[in-house]
């Protein structure tokens, strides 16, 4: 803790506590995320207070936050689910994509920034937040259809996001990638034989112990992606995936029952990293040009990437656009991802401080809208849920109104 104003440590951080666990539940009645609140805390700390500054424990509590956060996006992903609707997610992933490359040459051009920094700033835009949408799907009110495309979408686009961000990272020099490449590549062997061994060997004398182990091993590879070069993220989702495809040997992992676990623990730990991230901000990152990059980030990248989620679904599902908003609203959210490129942008290229400034309110605005667009129908107290259609399950047919394969 730095400069504490006449506080003694430990009240100090019974206050932060306090600051972050209730403050944010008491504004979420106004439909402002706890990200956000617990993100504005850190801001007015560190811009204000001058709290905390660079103090190892909330640091520690963040890399927590931001480690759980990317493990639980992982153990969603469902290879199954995505594979059995490649079609659309391809559409999608290829106009992302596209929209990807004009952006960061636009970047470019606009900022006068070098190819790298200009596709991190492109990535920031346009990558959803995928552990932060999952989390926050509950209160927005959409049906199990939406629901999923939500989830697979962002999942689909953080995987293309991750792929990019690494190379984007680590191409200073064919070699260096190529490094990079092959040691995240015996990380990923290793998994199995890890996941294999604590299978066989610890999980039958030690029962109860799956959740503990499977957050050590993604804090471990998290940080070993760090050292790559890639951030803790990477690691961490690697983990999430790895564990949801060794549900078979270990089914206690990858269960429903994990997936909840896990995410208790990111809703504990989460608050920490947005606090944190708060801290990291400068005064110099907010001005007139600041302001001015966000306002132009929003008017021309909010409907753009509304139309591209929109569009391939008018192709192949036909849908209307007033029914794509509902899925692509919710995908809005860019916060975690972007809060993450702006540390690297500040960190390793000295990005001019208008640019992560613009970025910071961007995510700002892209986090709270779809808690405000996004309504959530009232709860029917009087009418029963409808029972399914008599027999349909012998017969083959859907017992809900939708099909996913539509």
């Amino acid at each position: 803790m730095n400069d504490a104003p006449d506080l003694p440590a430990e009240p100090t951080y019974v206050l932060l506590l306090f600051a972050l666990f209730v403050v944010p539940k008491a504004l979420e009645r106004f439909r402002i995320p706890t990200a956000v609140t617990a993100f504005a805390l850190g801001a007015a700390s560190g811009l204000g207070l001058r709290w905390f500054e660079h103090d190892p424990t909330v640091e520690l509590l963040s890399a927590f936050g931001i480690v759980s956060l990317f493990l639980f996006a992982g153990l969603d992903v469902e290879l199954q689910e995505l594979r059995r609707h490649s079609r659309v997610l391809l559409h999608h992933l290829a106009l992302r994509l596209a929209g990807l490359v004009a952006t960061a040459y636009g970047v470019a051009l606009l900022f006068a920034l070098e190819p790298r920094p200009a596709v991190l700033v492109a990535l920031a835009l346009l990558t959803p937040s995928t552990g932060f949408i999952l989390d926050s799907l509950d209160g927005l009110g959409l049906g199990e259809r939406e629901r999923f495309w939500v989830r697979s979408k962002a999942i689909a686009t953080e995987l293309l996001a991750l792929g990019v961000l690494f190379v984007t990272l680590q191409s200073t020099t064919v070699l260096k990638l190529a490094a990079s490449a092959a040691g995240l590549a015996v990380m990923v062997a290793l998994l199995p034989r890890v996941f294999r061994l604590f299978a066989t060997a610890v999980a039958p004398f030690a029962p109860k112990s799956e959740f503990a182990f499977l957050v050590m091993v993604a804090i471990a590879c998290a940080l070993v992606t760090r050292e790559l070069g890639v951030y803790y993220l990477v690691g961490a989702f690697v983990v999430g995936m790895a564990a949801q495809r060794f549900r078979e040997h270990l089914p206690t992992v990858g269960s429903e029952r994990m997936l909840h676990a896990v995410e208790a623990f990111a809703s504990f730990f989460a608050p920490f990293y947005f606090f944190h991230a708060g801290l990291e901000l400068r005064r110099e990152d907010f001005g007139g040009a600041a302001l001015l990059s966000a306002l132009l980030f929003l008017a021309v990248l909010l409907p753009g990437r509304i139309l591209l989620v929109w569009l391939p679904r008018f192709g192949t599902l036909r849908e209307t656009f007033r029914e794509a908003l509902r899925v692509s609203l919710p995908m809005l959210p860019t916060l975690v991802f972007t809060l993450v490129i702006v540390h690297i942008l500040r960190e390793r290229f000295a990005a001019p401080p208008y640019v992560l400034g613009g970025l910071v309110l961007y995510a700002l605005v892209t986090t709270v809208l779809p808690s405000i667009l996004v309504r959530v129908p009232p709860p029917d107290f009087d009418s029963p849920a409808l029972p399914p259609l008599a027999g349909a399950e012998e017969r083959g047919l859907p017992t809900e109104r939708w099909s996913l394969d539509r």
